[in-house]
């Protein structure tokens, strides 16, 4: 699949305080490809100091995902992947949208 461009994010720690040490917000651009019925595909988001154990505690797109299943994970460090599979029916191509996530590190 693809990586994601335009990535801006931010950090702080001050929105959870005591629930969570760290947070991030992420902005970026994001063009999947085609996935097949019956199939998965990944992408990629570069997120600086993002670490395995960080947790993905929202995702959103600028598009209708046509009945595709998302999640996104902290997959190592500084990446988060976003996993997508299509149960559908059909190959699903999505347009080109804006993906927003909150990751957060817990105490």
């Amino acid at each position: 699949m693809a990586a994601a461009t335009a990535v801006v994010s931010s950090r702080d720690n001050e929105t959870f305080r005591g629930l969570f040490s760290d947070t991030w917000t992420v902005t970026c651009t994001l063009n999947s490809a085609s996935v097949a019925d019956q199939a998965a595909g990944t992408d990629t988001v570069t997120v600086a100091g993002v670490v395995l154990g960080d947790v993905v505690i929202a995702m959103s797109a600028g598009v209708d995902e046509a009945g595709l299943v998302r999640r996104a994970y902290v997959s190592a460090a500084n990446t988060v992947t976003i996993a997508t599979t299509n149960t559908t029916g059909g190959a699903v191509d999505l347009a080109s949208t804006t993906v927003k996530l909150v990751i957060a590190r817990l105490v």
